[in-house]
């Protein structure tokens, strides 16, 4: 590894000029981050991944193998990104023609988990804590903590800060409320999703 200001890059590795990167993020083989690129502290990228200009990446995000960030995403803190996901910024594309223009923002919040080769569509926006199945296909805005699965992705349950599937049904009414098992995180269903009541920040 070859040591450059506080974030390590594998020598293979492609760091542009005026590319932002924060302390302790580590970047291994074959991976580019883009001019323009802004990335947090204590990051991981594995191999063969890419980040685009102006994409905004938040603290201790995972990003596996293969995995391509393109301009116009924006992921939050504590953000999971499965191996060879699929992230889009635009939905029509032609070889023929420019869409640079119309490049539509994918906002991935804090702490979400998006499975191996699930694919996100451009425009959509993932709640915290978000839970996307190996495979998915997200074509429309999540709920935080929610657990989506299928082609075209589907809400199946709830998942836990921590992970854990929570013991509450996908329609549960807006007032009802859940305890994991695991942690002892609580929530409450509301309007949006669930609302973690007894976190600390």
């Amino acid at each position: 590894m070859s040591d450059a200001t506080s974030y390590r890059a594998h020598e293979s590795a492609t760091i542009d000029d005026g590319a932002e990167i924060g302390p302790r993020t580590r970047i291994w083989h074959y991976s580019h981050i883009s001019s323009g690129a802004r990335v947090g502290a204590d990051c991981s990228f594995g191999q063969n991944c890419f980040v685009a200009p102006d994409v905004v990446i938040g603290d201790n995000v995972k990003v596996q193998n293969n995995v391509s960030i393109y301009t116009g995403t924006i992921v939050e803190d504590d953000v999971f990104l499965g191996p060879s996901c699929v992230l889009t910024n635009v939905t029509n594309p032609r070889s023929h023609v420019s869409r640079r223009h119309a490049y539509q923002q994918t906002h991935i919040g804090r702490g979400a988990t998006i499975g191996a080769n699930a694919t996100i569509v451009c425009g959509t926006k993932l709640g915290e804590y978000a839970f996307v199945g190996a495979g998915a296909v997200v074509a429309r805005d999540v709920a935080p903590f929610a657990q989506m699965v299928g082609n075209p992705a589907r809400q199946t349950g709830w998942r836990c800060q921590c992970g854990e599937k929570l013991p509450l049904a996908t329609g549960a009414s807006v007032g009802s409320s859940s305890r994991c098992d695991a942690c002892g995180a609580e929530y409450r269903r509301d309007e949006a999703g669930l609302r973690w009541t007894n976190r600390e920040s």
